[in-house]
């Protein structure tokens, strides 16, 4: 026998089994008193925890030969559908979030309430790093809130806010300290923590809402899908830039044409206000002749061309313009991913009730 695979069909949980032929075999399952949201599986204690629209956790442990799965203890933690539930073993915490905008965290042991926090808005993705206690916990309203946990209290940190619609995965690296946040807005940005004085680095490789995020520490790749199918990966070792922040003004700032809500420029020099723009990698504002341009920008995470002013397209040069990413198509819509390091196999299972497994040996090396 091989792995094991945990899938959820609305109230029952049942474990697979991949039998020496590669196939995979139903092995237990067990029906829920309400359908399940979300799980955790901690492969070393054979843990899962598993969260319910309930506002309930339920523990089991599963036997060495995953054909025995034994209720261990159920828990109310939330008011509301649990979204995430994570099971933290060198603390032997239960941490979790629900739609009744709270993160709390648990025992494992007694299943007494540690301590929790309340959200601006329902919470949709969390990460932990056990080193320093840090729980990384993202929202709707496009937020990531950092929070500092210790055995019965939390404090916050500090709140990223970058996204323009919400928060749906996250991802961390303790070894480089970054954190990956992907949203509705279908961006992905990398949050530098680790002694760059908060470097934000802006992905854009996706047409649709970011599903999933995963990091390959050994070949520092991003591997990224979205709700269209595409699956991408980033190569993260190398020198990218962040994307300027974009200028305000009431005219082109090359042109000097008006736009079209400075009317007493407009008055003053007869000519009618133009929409305004902005030069993706200068920043600066723009009418739409001065910025006709299109062109990729990797190094600032732009994979797709961009709009850029005519200056800036001619100091791009073709070494610029290298793509730092490749892009795969999955062939549906993804709805959850999962990344095995060390067997480099990648889990998406899809809005249309399929789960597929890939070998990302070929990308991921």
């Amino acid at each position: 026998m091989g792995s094991s695979a945990s899938q959820k069909i609305g109230r029952t949980i049942r474990i697979w089994l991949k039998r020496d032929s590669g196939q995979y075999w139903p092995s237990v399952y067990h029906s829920m008193p309400s359908p399940c949201s979300c799980m955790s599986f901690n492969q070393e204690t054979r843990r899962l925890s598993v969260g319910m629209d309930n506002g309930f956790i339920s523990e089991f442990v599963l036997a060495e030969d995953y054909n025995k799965m034994t209720p261990d203890r159920t828990f109310q933690a939330h008011q509301g559908r649990v979204t995430v539930v994570l099971f933290v073993l060198e603390m032997e915490w239960v941490l979790s979030t629900g739609q009744d905008k709270n993160f709390n965290w648990h025992c494992s042991e007694s299943g007494q309430r540690l301590g929790g926090y309340r959200t601006t808005a329902w919470v949709s993705c969390l990460q932990f790093d056990v080193e320093t206690r840090h729980a990384f916990v993202g929202d709707h309203s496009g937020q990531v809130t950092i929070l500092k946990l210790e055995q019965e209290t939390c404090s916050l940190v500090t709140t990223f806010k970058g996204h323009t619609g919400s928060v749906t995965a996250l991802c961390w690296d303790p070894v480089q300290r970054v954190l990956f946040s992907g949203s509705s807005d279908h961006s992905i940005i990398m949050w530098d923590i680790g002694g760059r004085k908060g470097t934000a680095i802006e992905l854009q490789g996706h047409n649709e809402k970011v599903q999933g995020l995963c990091y390959a520490h050994h070949t520092r790749q991003l591997i990224s899908c979205s709700s269209d199918g595409g699956i991408v990966i980033w190569n993260m070792d190398v020198q990218r830039q962040e994307t300027p922040e974009w200028l305000d003004s009431d005219s082109c700032q090359k042109c000097e044409q008006p736009f079209f809500w400075n009317f007493k420029q407009m008055w003053d020099s007869k000519k009618i206000g133009l929409r305004q723009h902005h030069c993706r990698k200068c920043g600066k504002a723009m009418c739409g002749k001065c910025s006709s341009k299109r062109s990729t920008i990797p190094l600032m995470g732009f994979e797709f061309e961009v709009r850029v002013c005519d200056s800036c397209h001619e100091s791009i040069t073709d070494e610029d313009r290298a793509p730092t990413a490749t892009f795969h198509d999955s062939k549906h819509s993804i709805v959850h991913i999962h990344y095995e390091v060390t067997r480099s196999w990648l889990l998406t299972s899809g809005a249309d009730k399929i789960i597929k497994l890939w070998d990302m040996t070929p990308v991921v090396s």
